[in-house]
């Protein structure tokens, strides 16, 4: 057996990693746990717009299903947590080997991660596993990886301070771009989020708060802040959902994301302003990594 194929082996099954073996790829509950309307709750459903339902569908990721997917979630993981370092040789042979897939189906895998910046194709080189420092490490897939793998912790550093960043921004430049449907799609998210509270089901809470964020931004009236919608529910996603282990949804957290919908409906965007900033502030990592607003 080769390096490569004993490497991938190992890492496949080793419950540190929490990689799994073939059949048993998608391990992610959030990312296809259904969410059940409920009698008295505003609908889930962002289908009656189009440009509200984006954001959910993005969250997903670019893997999308079957051998295909799996295989682009599997090797992305053993790229991210290291047990594929850089500069490794991949082999296609090995690889549809190992994972029972066709060439087909590995070189489409490849040419999706080669796309996220994870590995490299060369003439006469062959493919390649790149450098941290070439991969898109805001796409939806990588973010995912990070924060399951060795480099957890950074993640939620990061994603924390990115939030913080544009995110009180976007609240500021929506309240003077609202439009009504909208408004009455954020006010349903926050109704479904408070019922969710209530019945203690955390992931209907993570999935209305990722598309609230995700509408806020996109409603901001600035495309390049659009452009970071999918990075934020992703974001969401990862630091808040079950299986991290992280805090769960409470009160303080909804009442800011009422407060944020209150002054966008007066149009007051210093106020919309201030509300997200608290709110960023009720999850304690944030208070770790970004200092305290200035007094003037």
């Amino acid at each position: 057996m080769s390096t490569l194929a004993h490497t991938m082996m190992t890492a496949a099954r080793s419950a540190d990693s929490g990689l799994v073996g073939p059949g048993e790829l998608d391990r992610y509950p959030y990312a296809e746990a259904p969410v059940t309307d409920r009698v008295g709750v505003p609908a889930w459903d962002g289908a009656a717009d189009p440009e509200l339902g984006r954001v959910g569908r993005r969250a997903a990721g670019s893997r999308g299903r079957g051998l295909h997917g799996q295989l682009v979630q599997q090797l992305g993981q053993m790229i991210v947590s290291g047990d594929l370092g850089a500069d490794r040789p991949l082999v296609p042979e090995e690889i549809g080997q190992r994972f029972e897939v066709s060439r087909t189906v590995v070189r489409e895998s490849l040419r999706v991660l080669e796309a996220k910046g994870l590995v490299s194709a060369r003439p006469n080189v062959g493919t390649r596993v790149r450098p941290v420092s070439d991969w898109n490490l805001l796409d939806p897939d990588i973010i995912e990886w990070r924060a399951f793998g060795p480099q957890r912790d950074d993640q939620r550093r990061e994603l924390s301070e990115l939030r913080w960043t544009i995110e009180p921004l976007a609240a500021r430049l929506a309240a003077g771009h609202g439009r009504e449907e909208v408004q009455q799609r954020l006010s349903d998210m926050v109704e479904i989020m408070s019922h969710a509270l209530s019945q203690g089901d955390a992931l209907t809470f993570s999935r209305a708060d990722s598309e609230f964020h995700g509408m806020l931004i996109q409603i901001a009236g600035n495309r390049m802040l659009e452009h970071l919608s999918g990075i934020v529910s992703a974001a969401l996603q990862v630091s808040g959902g079950p299986v991290t282990g992280c805090e769960r949804p409470n009160e303080a957290s909804l009442a800011q994301h009422a407060r944020i919908v209150d002054a966008l409906g007066a149009g007051d965007g210093a106020a919309a302003e201030a509300a997200m900033r608290q709110l960023l502030m009720v999850h304690p990592e944030v208070e770790r990594v970004v200092p305290a607003p200035r007094e003037h």
